[in-house]
């Protein structure tokens, strides 16, 4: 049997719907702390348990019976609180019996990284090695996902994208296709104590994200550089929380200096084939 924790999240769930084409839903078990909020899943005869990340014990019981976890990481943004709770996941693993436990990490983890969500992938690797569990890491780049809400509501009307991250280049990788890689290193064998990029060439700048909007929508997109503190006076201008704002900075200041500009074959070998591109994106959102 396979659990999932954050199993009702964007991935968790892309995760199980990959799933349920490879193994039967009674093999599934969706770790959730609210269980009503899994309805859709129990429906689909996927085994929904009670865990809280900050509940061992909670976590321990509801990994009972797993061959495997699929640690998906917390979005707790203060790094002692979150290494804590993926050290509960990690522990309860161990007293469940689990043989096998995949995480969710990030490209190019470091304690020095501007990226709040980075140091916390790093600590949590050490952890996780150092717990003499068998284990793949998942290393993911940023999701293609996220560009929407990057390019946000003005940029089509205005004709003018601004970013702060300068000359960076990102690896985008879409969260519905790294759910089913999970998946499919999940369901094969060959994966233990292994660590795999999911970071699929090619990198783009943010001059080539306006520059492919602009040929998906017909419309002229110009990119228009601005700093970090510029980036955060605009998001607090729109009322958004400081964790928030510091981790929308933060991303971009890593963006910029090149952190998630990776290229690995690793992705398009667990998903068996090419994985969706920038362009691809783009047009299925902007498209004529």
């Amino acid at each position: 049997m396979i659990a999932i924790t954050g199993a009702t999240g964007h991935l968790g769930q892309a995760t199980i719907q990959a799933l349920l084409t490879q193994v039967p839903a009674s093999e599934i078990i969706a770790v959730v702390r609210d269980p009503q909020k899994a309805a859709a899943l129990q429906a689909q005869g996927v085994q929904v348990r009670p865990g809280d990340y900050n509940d061992q014990a909670s976590l321990t019981a509801a990994f009972a019976g797993a061959d495997k976890v699929l640690l998906i990481s917390t979005v707790e943004t203060e790094l002692e609180l979150r290494r804590q709770q993926h050290l509960n996941a990690i522990e309860a693993a161990k007293q469940a019996g689990v043989a096998h436990l995949i995480y969710t990490s990030v490209v190019n983890p470091s304690a020095e990284s501007p990226f709040v969500a980075s140091p916390g992938h790093a600590a949590t690797e050490a952890d996780l090695r150092a717990s003499g569990l068998s284990y793949t890491i998942f290393r993911n780049t940023l999701y293609l996902d996220l560009l929407p809400g990057l390019i946000g509501e003005s940029t089509l009307p205005s004709g003018k994208y601004h970013s702060a991250a300068g000359k960076g280049k990102v690896s985008y990788a879409l969260r519905s296709e790294i759910g089913e890689a999970l998946a499919n290193a999940m369901t094969s064998s060959g994966h233990e104590n292994q660590v795999y990029d999911i970071a699929p060439a090619p990198a783009y700048s943010m001059r080539d994200v306006a520059q492919t909007l602009s040929e998906v929508s017909g419309q002229p997109v110009e990119y228009v550089a601005i700093s970090n503190d510029d980036l955060k006076a605009a998001l607090r201008q729109h009322h958004l929380p400081e964790p928030v704002v510091e981790l929308l900075a933060g991303m971009t200041q890593a963006m910029e200096q090149d952190e998630f500009n990776l290229d690995s074959p690793a992705f398009e070998q667990l998903l068996g084939r090419k994985p969706t591109n920038l362009q691809q994106f783009l047009a299925s959102v902007y498209g004529k």
